[in-house]
């Protein structure tokens, strides 16, 4: 029995997000507590160069739209990376979610042999096999991100943990 494209990825994409829209739940409740400005956790960030807490979400939504959208030969949804609140994050990661339910198994395919091309035509344009597009890329980026918005809140003292991250399976 192989795995299949579509349970290697809208299922994993799901239960992430649903994670980080459960961490970003407790934050904005410490927040609260705290009486502190939601950008004061929004705009964290573990070292000067990296991007804050808000950016982190918004590539994790991302990545979770486009990778599935790529493999499954569908228009990636465009979003505006215009939220400043807990509430449109939360927005942002529904609006993901219900595209993601969107996506049948039959639609991935071919996901193993599609090419893959980012930033076609570009100096710094990457091409992929599906395989490698999911394996080697569009998951790890995606881990990196939801890795860094629970390091971002477990850092700034929102008592986080392994199951927090790690969601309903």
């Amino acid at each position: 029995m192989s795995l299949s494209f579509y349970s290697a990825s809208v299922p994993v994409f799901k239960q992430f997000l649903t994670s980080l829209k459960d961490l970003l739940a407790k934050a904005e409740k410490f927040s609260q507590q705290k009486e502190l400005a939601d950008a004061v956790l929004l705009q964290s960030r573990l070292y000067p160069d990296m991007f804050p807490l808000l950016r982190q979400v918004q590539i994790a939504a991302d990545f979770a739209k486009s990778v599935p959208a790529r493999l499954a030969g569908v228009e990636v949804p465009a979003y505006e990376d215009s939220e400043q609140t807990f509430a449109e994050l939360q927005q942002r990661l529904d609006k993901t979610l219900a595209f993601l339910d969107t996506l049948s198994a039959e639609q991935f395919a071919n996901a193993a042999e599609k090419e893959i091309v980012l930033r076609a035509g570009t100096p710094k344009e990457k091409r992929f096999t599906g395989t490698q597009y999911l394996a080697q890329y569009g998951l790890p980026q995606f881990y990196f991100h939801v890795t860094t918005s629970y390091a971002l809140l477990r850092h700034n003292g929102v008592e986080v943990g392994k199951k927090d991250y790690m969601g309903q399976i």
